[in-house]
């Protein structure tokens, strides 16, 4: 079994390399738009609560909707840990913060649909943060 960290954020910690190779060179700007397609994709097969409609992951649905109300909590959306079921504060956040820096530092280098695509994929971590 891999360590927790590597797991989830194994992605987005590429994503962020490659955004730095991208400042160095401009031939590695496929490169970039890859990962940055394959980590926001990543991040979206890991959402949990109502997917909405404009989910490109088709095959991944609703999950979690009748969790918590025994214990008198809502804990539908956020995101999955490494596809497990199991929902952990810390390594959502480090990732979403690692996100939100990358938007900020990288914003206006990126296409408009991958920065929307960003935008609410930091939008969603913030359900369960």
């Amino acid at each position: 079994m891999k360590p927790l960290a590597s797991r989830f954020l194994v992605p987005f910690l590429l994503q962020l390399s490659v955004l730095i190779l991208h400042s160095v060179t401009d031939s590695s700007y496929l490169i970039y738009g890859e990962a940055l397609t394959k980590s926001i994709l990543f991040s979206e097969d890991q959402r949990s609560g109502l997917v909405p409609n404009d989910q490109r992951m088709k095959w991944r649905w609703n999950s979690g909707i009748g969790d918590g109300p025994t214990i008198n909590a809502v804990l539908t959306g956020g995101y999955y840990e490494a596809g497990d079921n199991v929902k952990l504060g810390f390594p959502i956040v480090f990732t979403t913060t690692m996100l939100a820096w990358s938007v900020i530092k990288f914003g206006e280098l990126m296409p408009l649909v991958e920065l929307r695509n960003k935008l609410v994929a930091i939008r969603w971590s913030r359900i369960i943060c």
